[in-house]
């Protein structure tokens, strides 16, 4: 039975995959800095799963706890959703991003590249570090990024791709379009948009939504993950992406649409934030020529799956929090 360890595991793409995981039968081990959430956001409690093994770590101070459980538990692969996220944020306090996503990453690798039994690490990473996408960029390493959090993906980024070079570490680096889908936390664009539109509260949307962005769901990023652990080729970067795009205020539209709310009664529009970029579009030939990965669930069928999680969900969600909260 195949061991997959799953660093940043409360993030809802590191949820997802624990629970493709168990349902194709590996074994699990999940890695957080946070205690688990409630549950209404972890997919592997969902359903009549299997158990995870879950553990609570922060890379910045046990790093040699970890290194005990991978020698413990010996995961045929690992992969690292972990990350200190969202943009504006991070314009506030940059040297947390700067400490969790470059000094804590180079210390992980540290530890990654002594450990012999490993056949794949998987680093997944953000489209942010190229910026201003003005087209469908293919895969590559020139980075342009425009706010502290994408300059600390950069970095970390290339830490990864040093670490490759030097010492063959088995690492595979994949950025995705904008993810989505059920268990996705409040605060991002999709949930917001739901939770106004049921709630009938203003949603503010920045720079009137302009900028665009493309949505892959994570049922959709758990498959390509699984195919690049299993098939991916060392050393080498790979999108996982659709192959259209919306701007923001559609996209909020067509979730009003889906619940019969008018946009404009809803819809506050403010200022755009520091540093926003107008489109990221990433080119996902690769995955889809080298390994077979194609999207299966377009954003029509995504959005109308979450639609029925939040109708289904609402009571208990409303009762959550709705906001970010920075954690150093």
């Amino acid at each position: 039975m195949t061991t997959i360890m799953i660093l940043g595991s409360n993030s809802p793409s590191g949820a997802n995959f624990c629970a493709h995981g168990l349902d194709l039968g590996a074994d699990v081990i999940a890695i957080s800095r946070s205690p688990e959430k409630h549950s209404i956001f972890l997919p592997y409690k969902w359903k009549n799963r299997r158990s995870i093994i879950f553990e609570q770590l922060d890379f910045n101070y046990d790093m040699e706890r970890l290194e005990t459980l991978i020698r413990r538990h010996r995961p045929k692969y690992i992969v690292n959703y972990a990350s200190q996220g969202m943009v504006a944020q991070s314009w506030k306090n940059p040297a947390d991003w700067m400490q969790t996503n470059v000094v804590a990453n180079v210390n992980l690798l540290e530890l990654l590249r002594k450990i012999d039994f490993l056949e794949r690490y998987v680093h997944f990473t953000t489209p942010e570090v190229y910026g201003w996408t003005q087209d469908w960029v293919v895969e590559n390493r020139s980075y342009a990024p425009s706010s502290p959090y994408a300059l600390s993906r950069a970095a970390g980024d290339m830490q990864v791709a040093l670490w490759e070079k030097t010492y063959g570490l088995p690492v595979v680096m994949t950025r995705s379009a904008t993810v989505y889908g059920e268990g996705q936390q409040l605060y991002r664009i999709i949930p917001r948009a739901f939770m106004c539109c049921l709630t009938g509260t203003k949603l503010k949307l920045e720079g009137a939504g302009q900028s665009e962005r493309s949505y892959i769901h994570f049922d959709d990023i758990s498959q390509a993950i699984m195919l690049i652990c299993e098939n991916g080729e060392n050393g080498e970067d790979y999108h996982i992406s659709p192959r259209d795009s919306i701007k923001i205020s559609e996209l909020v539209k067509t979730i009003c649409n889906i619940l019969e709310v008018d946009f404009d009664e809803i819809v506050e529009n403010t200022e755009d934030r520091l540093g926003k970029d107008h489109a990221y579009l990433l080119d996902s030939t690769k995955i889809e020529l080298e390994l077979g990965w194609e999207q299966q669930i377009n954003l029509n069928e995504g959005l109308a799956r979450c639609a029925a999680w939040f109708r289904d969900n609402l009571t208990t969600l409303i009762g959550l929090p709705q906001t970010y909260s920075h954690k150093k």
